[in-house]
């Protein structure tokens, strides 16, 4: 089939029709433009285009809604939506009034072209996809080129069952990312199921997923209805799928095969009415080599990859991130904060490890400590400092305290390396580095008294002696004695 052929390209913006029209044509199209609504009506009838490129805002009306009166004067016409209101919702819903494909403004004209060539290719098989529901606003938040590929990507998997595997390090959202997935889809009406495998001891996963019958195993009382069960005609969202056990991916495996489960101690086989989403912050193939994941499954649950970017490769959604998540304080009943241009650039100077559970949890802590209204730069920088918090209150580490500041100092460590690992021995070289600083401080508190110091970290007066001198500590000093 063609890959060439009639486009019309709607845009208010007289320089973007001129680039387009140019860059299409030397593509080897033939292409008419409109300015307004009203024009393109007159030219649909008269040029009668094979690919329809059109923004949303125009200065009679609105690119979308005109969008099914298009299709269903010329059923199986591909649609590009372009748009520079960079959202999730108006991503999906490009899809849902049938939209071949939607590119956020500014957009590359390669990429356009191609969009155009791949429409033309596949208009014969293309037409309107059912509408999944009124539109609601998701946390989904940010204009990002990032996030707009996300967003693509969510609208054009939302109206069928595909398995989903959402990548991304710890804390970017991946299960806002299955929960958008769910909820615009045509599963929504049926249950959202979440279980993360890494928080499953390995003898209860099977049971977990599957559920029991009465009698089991020592201490099953009754039947119990595992995840799946649970999820019957809904979504089942796996995260942290590289945390699961050889022997429970094997079990997961043959029930996405066969589409049908067992319970533990069950015979009956029960049919798997549910859509797969699984999450990972792991990199699988390097667990594969490795021998701890099944190729094999990998395979299964990766037929549509969304990889999440971090916050820092979203530096530009900061500001606006930062600012939901004080109106979501707010409305939880938290006083109102606004951020100052100063606050909003020193957060986007911040490498967020964390990535946006860090941010939220850093909104939220100055939504309840901050004293003044408005958040400037100064209070910022005292938050990552760990100096002097708003209202004279101490030094707060973070919502998880000490487990997320140790978190987030091994993250930034990780990703020094890159792909790469660390050195062998982590184990011991960050208990000891962990070790130093608390046995200093523990002395300095004390003054110098082993014994009062001893009492403080619950050990004997024997032990931290000893450890004082694995650690090359002076027990006079707290420092090192080299």
């Amino acid at each position: 089939m063609s890959t060439t052929g009639r486009v019309l390209v709607v845009d208010d913006d007289g320089a973007i029709r001129t680039v387009v029209r140019e860059a299409l044509r030397r593509a080897g199209h033939i292409v008419e433009t409109a300015a307004s609504v009203a024009e393109q009506r007159r030219l649909f009838q008269s040029f009668e285009p094979e690919v329809l490129v059109t923004d949303v805002v125009l200065p009679d009306g609105n690119g979308l809604d005109i969008i099914p009166e298009m299709l269903a004067s010329k059923p199986g016409l591909p649609v590009i939506v372009l748009s520079a209101q960079n959202t999730f919702t108006t991503a999906l819903r490009a899809t849902e009034q049938g939209a071949f494909d939607y590119l956020p403004k500014p957009f590359d004209l390669g990429a356009l072209t191609r969009a155009v060539s791949d429409a033309l290719a596949a208009r014969a098989a293309s037409g309107a996809s059912d509408s999944v529901g009124p539109v609601e606003e998701l946390p989904l938040i940010g204009r990002s080129p990032p996030m707009q590929e996300v967003y693509r990507t969510i609208a054009r998997v939302v109206a069928n069952d595909l398995t989903v595997l959402v990548l991304g390090e710890s804390g970017t959202g991946k299960e806002l990312v299955a929960r958008a997935i769910h909820d615009f889809g045509p599963r929504a009406a049926a249950p959202f199921v979440a279980v993360n495998m890494a928080a499953i001891p390995r003898e209860l996963i099977e049971s977990e997923l599957f559920g029991h019958e009465r009698g089991a195993f020592t201490g099953a009382a009754s039947r119990n209805a595992g995840r799946f069960e649970q999820a019957q005609g809904g979504t089942l969202f796996l995260d942290e799928i590289g945390d699961m056990p050889m022997e429970a991916q094997t079990r997961l495996l043959r029930v996405l095969q066969a589409g049908e489960f067992t319970t533990v101690g069950g015979s009956r086989a029960i049919r798997a009415d549910v859509r797969i989403i699984a999450a990972t912050h792991k990199d699988l193939p390097r667990l594969i080599a490795d021998g701890a994941f099944r190729e094999d499954l990998y395979y299964r649950i990766n037929v549509v990859p969304i990889r999440l970017p971090s916050l820092r490769q979203r530096g530009e959604d900061i500001g606006e991130l930062a600012r939901y998540f004080l109106d979501r304080a707010a409305a939880d009943g938290l006083p109102r904060k606004l951020l100052d241009a100063g606050a909003v650039d020193r957060l986007m100077r911040h490498a967020w490890p964390g990535n946006v559970r860090e941010l939220e949890n850093l909104m939220r802590r100055l939504a309840a400590l901050s004293r003044d209204e408005l958040i400037t730069a100064n209070v910022i920088e005292q938050q990552f400092d760990g100096g002097p918090q708003p209202d004279g209150a101490p030094p707060v580490m973070g919502a998880g305290g000490l487990a997320e500041a140790v978190e987030m100092h091994l993250t930034r460590y990780f990703a020094s390396f890159g792909r790469d690992l660390p050195p062998d021995g982590l184990y011991d070289r960050v208990l000891a580095e962990f070790e130093r600083p608390l046995l200093q401080l523990s002395l300095a508190a004390a003054r110098g008294n082993q014994l009062r110091a001893a009492r403080l970290l619950g050990i004997n007066r024997n032990t931290l002696r000893k450890k004082l001198t694995e650690l090359q500590i002076d027990a006079g000093t707290g420092r090192r004695s080299d």
